[in-house]
């Protein structure tokens, strides 16, 4: 229990000060490079110009590790959840999708993300789009009330995964799909870079081996379960990136 306390304090703790000061998680991890611009960044994990162009400007964070709405083939009036927002970026891209008649939802858990990203909403005058304080191991939002969710380079920072998927999963309308870019493992941590705090906010130190993570998807209950991208990134030879899609049965 005190690990997990201590985690979710730790991400709070620093995902607020990358809010305020607009300072990326780039220790090297998350497929950043700290001598890259975020949109350098983003376009190497596959954002486009005209992504990056079409957002306000301040909710690229340069926080990714892939690019989800590029495969999630939102449709116009679908409602989508974004877990882990941040200033919004995917949030704001998947709303052009979803249109004036569709929706996104935007969860995260830190005071500063959410101010950050409301403040960007009403400056790029999105309607459609709405951010709650929440946590993505027990979601604010109705069962069965979602099309898509979306994720990037948020999960592995959760204690309990497992619950993440489950709640994924219920929120999801039958036939809904989750789609996500995360970082796993490719083999165990030494002990010492699971302690180091600043490999947790990297993305990195609370990342779970591949193969766990994805039995960890099929356990909640989806199937279909499809990886359309894979790379390494920070810690090339224990990390690597992962973009891939699930469905609801």
């Amino acid at each position: 229990m005190t690990k997990i306390i201590d985690i979710k304090t730790v991400v709070q703790k620093s995902y607020g000060k990358i809010a305020q000061t607009s300072s990326s998680c780039c220790y090297g991890s998350c497929g950043c490079d700290t001598a890259q611009t975020y949109q350098e960044q983003s376009g190497s994990i596959g954002y486009s110009p005209e992504e990056m162009g079409e957002v306000p400007e301040g909710s690229n964070l340069g926080l990714g590790c892939g690019n989800p709405t590029a495969i999630a083939s939102i449709r116009e009036g679908e409602t989508v959840l974004d877990l882990g927002s941040g200033a919004g970026f995917d949030a704001f891209l998947a709303s052009r999708r979803a249109g004036k008649t569709g929706t996104v939802i935007g969860v995260d858990m830190t005071d500063e993300m959410i101010s950050k990203a409301r403040e960007n909403a009403m400056t790029g005058g999105y309607t459609n789009v709405e951010f709650r304080k929440g946590d993505i191991e027990a979601l604010p939002v109705e069962d069965e009330s979602v099309d898509v969710v979306i994720s990037n380079c948020v999960i592995n920072l959760a204690p309990d995964k497992q619950k993440v998927f489950a709640e994924a999963f219920r929120v999801l309308k039958p036939d809904g799909r989750l789609m996500v870019s995360d970082v796993v493992l490719m083999k165990p941590l030494p002990q010492e870079l699971t302690d180091s705090e600043e490999l947790l906010i990297g993305c990195v130190g609370n990342a779970i081996l591949k193969e766990d993570y994805l039995a960890l998807i099929e356990n909640a209950g989806f199937s279909e379960i499809q990886i359309s991208k894979e790379m390494p990134v920070y810690l090339p030879e224990f990390a690597l990136s992962i973009t891939y899609s699930a469905h609801k049965k």
